[in-house]
């Protein structure tokens, strides 16, 4: 393997690395660590509700939703998972997840298959989200 290849190797696992762990901390509504994977201006574009800026608004959000007490979780879908160095400051994730929802007294349902972009800020040794693009709702089952 030559040295590029072991190098885009290792960014690949270093984002999966965190891109699982900062959902480990999601599905299990740990909002302190959850926390910790967002620069405080994040931009966060979504297809269906808009544009949210800053951290403390997607973590406000977060924090309802696991207040509701429904339940969601995320799995990523590994072999669509991309990850392209960004020179000089990171990497850019792009990827398919599906959610899962369980709402009180029911079992865990689909909700659906969304695709999303990540980029990723690497400073200080640690791996930080800048802006997140999430896209492809055409249907959401949440009920």
């Amino acid at each position: 393997m030559d040295k590029l290849s072991v190098s885009q190797a290792s960014l690949y696992q270093e984002i999966f690395q965190a891109d699982s762990l900062m959902f480990h901390a999601f599905n299990n509504c740990d909002s302190i660590s959850f926390k910790k994977y967002f620069k405080p201006d994040l931009e966060f574009y979504h297809d269906l509700g808009g544009l949210t800026i800053g951290s403390d608004k997607e973590l406000k959000s977060f924090k309802e939703m696991c207040d509701r007490g429904n339940h969601i979780r995320r799995e990523l879908l590994k072999s669509s998972l991309e990850v392209q160095p960004l020179k000089g400051y990171g990497a850019v994730e792009i990827a398919t997840h599906r959610f899962y929802h369980t709402n009180k007294g029911q079992q865990e349902k689909l909700s659906g298959t969304y695709k999303f972009i990540h980029v990723w800020e690497f400073k200080d040794g640690q791996w930080k989200i800048s802006r997140i693009i999430s896209y492809g709702h055409d249907e959401v089952h949440n009920d």
